[in-house]
Parts: structure tokens; sequence; C-alpha cells
């Protein structure tokens, strides 16, 4: 049993949600699950160029790793990625379950933990980001080494340093990923901090503060040192790369990209009847995720099953803040800052689980067993019924639109592309995949920034742009030996060519 556990359940845990990720992938640049990203991700990563705001440097470095793999497309190798994050972010969140139990009864707490695992990993919402280009599940597994590592602390003087150093740069190194990370700053202190002094132990008491002030600025101090991974933004940016969000190699246009300030305005701006119904909302994702009996579960590992600990204490944070995060900030995709939040919650269904199961096994042990077998079943019945609403394999509308334009466009057209799903697809084509080198294409939303209009003298440098505010109206009339092209997409392709004004 104990091999099996050690070895052949994680085996089974990894292959199953593989192949549930690899069966359900897009095999192309996708448009599914929110991925309209995916194409300035990709592209960003394959030119050695920034993405939007705040850059994702760390990000961009692994994907361009997973994009050099000689299988499948560029955007499949690219999301390739995402699924082996989910998977390695699972095997986390099994072990980190079974770590946390004290095996009773023959110790079948593996069965916990493959739960929660599974709980996590076919949950629609970690799903559909495991199978689209996207910078979600590489935030969940930064999420749950976080946890992990802040969840322990080593009586050994070295062992405890070399904790903080990996906590430290972990943390650092996330926050390089997605800049949210931030919400588990309190995650980094360290235990000695929580503990209580006491009247007879007032010097040992000082000797562990003090080993506690060491052990936070190690940390910090390791942080820093993964945050230098944001130092590669203005080093891409000196390349001229064709995605090159704020150009920031200026101090001015890398604090622009890496603080986000083109999204600032969504935080905060909602009305009491806009929260309550985020609110709501947040609590039917919840229950889509793991169903009444997961849900169930889980608050029963939360609420009956509680004891003072680390582990209890950081999850409970991470459902909070994130569930708050996602509340409050004003966009259509806010609802994807709760996969920390339901990695948590899959934490609990392992720890409740194990609790339920403790109380049969030392009865009836069959029935505890069976009991958690069932529910492992439960939730792969559960995953078929959400196999359609996440499946990203069926979705080329991304290909066919940028196929048709490409068919489209005159030789030499300005391209005029509006909307992420426009934009970003285009740029994938013709930067990532270097097709149609002769079009040059042009993003309306973009022209006011003088970052934009410099990498477009950059690359088209025949191209005229008419200033300080040039738009799409008057470059065309300023470039009449070019053909123009609109193009947008919202529910389905809308493409208006003109021939050029000077033949």
């Amino acid at each position: 049993m104990t091999k099996f556990v050690r070895y052949i359940a994680p085996g089974i845990l990894s292959l199953s949600l593989m192949l549930v990720y690899l069966n359900s992938m897009a095999t192309g640049l996708t448009w599914a699950n929110d991925g309209s990203d995916g194409g300035d991700l990709i592209t960003a990563a394959a030119t050695g160029g920034v993405a939007h705001p705040t850059g994702y440097p760390v990000y961009l470095l692994v994907a361009r790793l997973f994009q050099l793999l000689p299988i499948g497309t560029l955007a499949f190798r690219t999301s390739l990625m995402s699924a082996l994050a989910a998977v390695v972010t699972a095997l986390f969140v099994y072990d980190l379950v079974i770590r946390s139990l004290t095996p009773v009864n023959g110790g079948e707490n593996w069965l916990a933990g493959l739960a929660a695992a599974y709980a996590f990993g076919l949950s629609p919402l970690i799903w559909s980001q495991a199978v689209i280009t996207e910078v979600y599940t590489l935030h969940a597994l930064f999420v749950i080494l976080i946890l992990y590592l802040s969840s322990q602390d080593s009586l050994l003087p070295f062992a405890q340093k070399r904790l903080d150093r990996l906590a430290g740069l972990i943390f650092g190194l996330a926050m390089g990923n997605h800049i949210t990370i931030i919400l588990l700053l309190p995650l980094l202190v360290p235990s000695t901090f929580l503990h209580k002094p006491t009247l007879t132990g007032e010097i040992r008491s000082a000797q562990k503060l003090q080993s506690g002030i060491y052990s936070l600025l190690r940390r910090l101090a390791w942080l820093g040192i993964g945050l230098l991974a944001y130092l590669t933004l203005p080093l891409r940016a000196l390349s001229q790369p064709p995605v090159n969000w704020g150009n920031p190699v200026t101090l001015e246009g890398f604090a622009w990209l890496v603080s986000g300030k083109l999204y600032q305005d969504q935080l905060f701006v909602l009305t009491l009847s806009s929260v309550w119904l985020r609110v709501q909302t947040v609590a039917a994702l919840l229950t889509e995720q793991f169903g009444i009996p997961g849900l169930v579960i889980g608050l029963i590992g939360l609420v009956v099953f509680y004891k003072p600990s680390r582990l209890y204490g950081n999850t409970i944070w991470i459902v909070f803040s994130f569930i708050t995060f996602a509340i409050v900030y004003a966009t259509h995709d806010s609802f994807m800052y709760l996969i920390p939040a339901f990695l948590c919650f899959a934490i609990w269904i392992g720890l409740g689980l194990d609790g339920i199961m403790d109380i049969f096994i030392q009865r009836f042990r069959r029935i505890g067993i069976t009991g958690s077998l069932i529910f492992i079943l439960y939730l792969f019945i559960l995953a078929g019924n959400h196999w359609h609403q996440v499946d990203a394999s069926w979705d080329l509308r991304a290909e066919r639109f940028g196929k048709e334009v490409f068919a489209q466009a005159p030789a030499n057209a300005i391209v005029f592309a509006e909307g992420d799903k426009a934009i970003f697809a285009m740029w994938y084509f013709h930067y990532a995949l270097g097709e149609r080198p002769d079009l040059i294409i042009v993003v309306t939303d973009l022209l006011p920034f003088d970052w934009y209009q410099e990498t477009l003298g950059t690359h088209y440098p025949d191209l005229e742009l008419p200033g300080p505010f040039p738009f799409a109206e008057t470059m065309a009339v300023s470039n009449p030996e070019h053909p123009v092209c609109y193009v947008e997409y919202i529910q389905l392709a809308d493409i208006h060519c003109l021939p050029a004004k000077v033949p």
C-alpha cells in the first residue's frame, strides 16, 4: 500500500489529468474559454516581445521553452505549458493534503489526496484554462508552491535558511507571472512571529523573534532576486520586437507596463447592486466547480474538521483575498482570479473527506473507502457533464478568421484591426508565423500611444503616420498607395477592404 501511495497513485493522477487535457486541448490558436489573449502571449514569447500589461516576463520565458518543442503547432506547444502546469499543481495539492493528515487505520488518506487533486484538476474553471494559452494555470502552480512552502517551517537552521531562500525566490518569480500574487504577501511571514511568547521562556521567545526577523529578511531579499525577472522586459524591448507593449526601455514606460495602469480604472468602480450580483455569481461558480456534494464536503473540511494550523490559516486568507479581488475588479473575466480560491476549496474537500473517512473507518472500514471511491467517480461524472463547456479542440474560429483575412487582403494592404480577438489573431499569423509579410497590421485602439507609433515606425518605415494623433482614416489618406482593410470579430468575421487610391 505504501508503494502504491508513493508512486502509482500520483502516476495515475497525472496521467489521467493529462489525457483529459490533451483530448480537449486546442490544436491551434483559439478563442475558447475567454482565451483571446493567447495570440498576444504566443506572439510575444515567439518574437522576444513584451506582452500586454503587466508584461508577464516569467510566463514569456517559460512559454518560449515550450515553443521549441518539435510537436504540433506553435499555439498547441504554448497551450501544452498550461496543461502541464495544471497537472503539476494537482500533484502538489495531492501531496499537501496527505502530508497534512495523520495516517490512521491503514493510511487510507491517499484517497482524500486524490479526491482533492481531482476536484481541482477537473473543475471546469481550471480545466478551461489548462487547454488554452493563458497565464492562469502557471499562476495556480505558483500559488500552490507558496502555500506548500509557507505551511511548514524547518527546525534545522541550515534547512530553514534554504527554505527561506526558496520561498522568497518562488514568490518573486510568481509575481513575474501574475502581479496579483502580491495578495499572498502575508504568507511570507515566518511562523515564529505567530507564536505567543510565554512568561517562563522570555529569553527563548526573544531568540525566536530574532530568528524570525532574519528569516523574514532572507525571504524578502530572495523575493527581490525573483523580481529581477522584470528586468528582462526592457531587454526584450531593446530588440524592438513587433509586439512591444509600453516599450519599457524608459522608467516611465516600465512603470506604466508593470503597474497595469491601463486597467487600474477597473478597480472599486462597481455599485452595491453590481457587487451583490457578483457575490451571487461567485457562489454559483463555486457550486458549479464541485457540485453540491463537493461543496458540502469542502465546508465540512473547513468548519467541522478545522484545527489551528498554518495550512488552514493560509487557505482561508487565499480564499478571502482572491474572492474579494475578483468581486471588486470590474472586468468581464475577473472570475479567473477565483482559481486560487477554488484551489484552496479543493484542499478543504480533501481534508473534509479524510475526516469523514476516519469516522467510518473506525467502525465500517469498507464503507469509508467505498464512499471515497464513489466521490472520486462522481467528480469524473461531473467532468463528463462539463466536457462540452470547456472543450477547446473544436474551436477553429481564430484559425479560420486569420486565414480568411489573409486570403481577402490585397497585396501590400494596411489592415486596421479592432478588438482583442482580431488584433491578437493578426499578430499571431503575421508576426509569430510570418504569414503575409507584405501586409501592414495596425491596431487602431493603440494608435494614440507614442510607444505604439514608435513600434509601427520601426517595423514599417515606409508607413506615413500623420500626427501627433493618427487615426485609421487619416492614415489611409496619408498612404494612398496602399489598399486598406478594416477587420473585426464580434460574433462573425467583419472584413471590409478598399482598393488603393493611387494606382
